[in-house]
């Protein structure tokens, strides 16, 4: 008896430690639910919150390859201090995160960065607006530095301004927005190299996936977005709803893409003008191209025009949309369901489907003057593990002692959360919570 005693005992605080691991696993940064009605967008572990300066002498220093989260006013304007040296180039980006749910927001709102130096010269600036998807959803917006011989202004070391700005329409909803701002860095070219952007590349699609599609959860943000290859993908979305997805390139080669949603399982009559919205960003966070497609409660598809090859050469190019493909690592597809189409068809969620062909084989890169960067999942330089690849390591390591126990526990609170999420009218991608910021 007494060692059947002992041995529940021992069971019981096996139990005991794998549901405090299992809560101390779900209390961790970047996992938990964020408090308030913002839109959902998963910050990485280890995140510093920043407060913008009124002024540029005010401005905090930013570190390269750092996730900053700050907060920008209607009309505001903040500034940024970047410490830069005179032989890399420099990406800065800031993603806008818009709320909160239901906010009434404009074709005009919008998100402005710019790269200023000590003179107040423009390196380079960039605005990107809400547009026909009049709705919260993520938008990023970057600006950059390049060290050139044949430039004049931006070249000397120093102190760099990171300018954001905002733009708010009178009738939109005057609510704050959530800011994820980084920036890094990319070495020049060793001994020179082509000046001018490649004059042409097949345009032409290629023949559609023809696999079968394979099951993926989309992440909240940039920094969790699921990784993809080519092929036919698999995910729900809701009405409101932002997933993010990343597809790794290498030097020469070409994305094909297209995102789907299907159709209803019974007649409803109704139409959505921009209901679908897929947008691609390169690996430092500048957009290249987006398509939309309107949805009736048939299926349709949005695929985005044919890009250029991915290239170092394509930095010269004038058209922003072949000049993004410049460097290698992870591209981004932020895939938006307006919340009209839960107004018009029903709540959800609604079957989405990516579309994915990589042509060409990895080709060799230009000779950095440096170690040469790897713009890796988090879009910085050095690299990174996404916050579910994080969880799941964290997971695995925790299985090990606790065996099944913490396996069931997980279970048992998947089943949970997704039961909660449905009761509330939202979904449960991986381990995450869905929008909150």
């Amino acid at each position: 008896m007494r060692t059947r005693q002992g041995r529940a005992g021992a069971t019981a605080r096996r139990i005991g430690a794998a549901v405090a691991a299992l809560g101390a696993l779900l209390a961790a940064p970047g996992l938990a639910h964020a408090a308030g009605p913002s839109p959902s967008y998963r910050f990485p572990d280890g995140v510093r919150d920043v407060k913008g300066g009124a002024r540029n002498t005010e401005g905090p220093v930013l570190r390269a390859d750092t996730a900053y989260r700050s907060v920008i006013k209607p009309g505001g304007k903040l500034y940024f201090q970047l410490i830069l040296d005179g032989e890399k180039d420099t990406y800065a980006s800031a993603v806008a995160l818009p709320g909160p749910v239901g906010a009434k927001l404009a074709y005009g709102d919008s998100i402005k960065v710019s790269l200023q130096n000590a003179n107040g010269d423009d390196c380079d600036s960039q605005r990107r607006s809400i547009g026909s998807a009049q709705y919260p959803h993520p938008i990023a917006a970057s600006a950059y530095r390049s060290v050139r011989r044949s430039l004049s202004t931006c070249q000397e070391p120093g102190t760099y301004y990171m300018v954001v700005e905002r733009e708010s329409d009178p009738t939109s909803t005057p609510a704050d927005w959530g800011l994820d701002l980084r920036y890094t860095t990319e070495p020049t070219r060793s001994g020179g190299g082509p000046n001018t952007a490649p004059s042409g590349w097949p345009s032409a699609s290629p023949a559609p996936p023809s696999d079968a599609p394979r099951q993926v959860h989309g992440g909240t943000g940039f920094h969790d977005a699921a990784t993809l290859s080519q092929g036919q993908w698999r995910d729900s979305i809701r009405p409101g709803e932002t997933l993010f997805f990343q597809v790794p390139l290498d030097w020469g080669q070409q994305l094909f893409a297209a995102g789907g949603l299907g159709s209803l399982a019974s007649a409803k009559d109704g139409y959505v003008g921009t209901a679908l919205s897929v947008q691609l960003y390169n690996p430092v966070l500048a957009r290249a191209t987006e398509a939309s497609a309107p949805y009736d409660g048939r299926q349709k598809q949005a695929a985005l025009e044919p890009l250029a090859p991915v290239a170092y050469e394509n930095r010269y190019a004038p058209a922003d949309d072949t000049s993004a493909m410049r460097v290698k690592g992870s591209y981004y597809l932020a895939v938006s369901l307006s919340p009209d189409v839960g107004r018009t068809f029903g709540d959800g969620p609604y079957d989405l489907t990516l579309r994915l062909t990589v042509r060409g084989a990895a080709q060799s890169g230009p000779a950095y003057a440096g170690p040469a960067p790897d713009f890796g999942a988090d879009g910085s330089a050095a690299g990174g593990s996404s916050a579910r690849a994080g969880t799941m390591k964290l997971v695995a390591a925790l299985g090990i002692g606790s065996g099944t126990v913490l396996v069931a526990g997980l279970g048992t609170w998947t089943l949970v959360a997704r039961r909660r999420a449905a009761a509330a009218g939202r979904r449960v991608p991986g381990f995450g919570p869905p929008n909150a910021w």
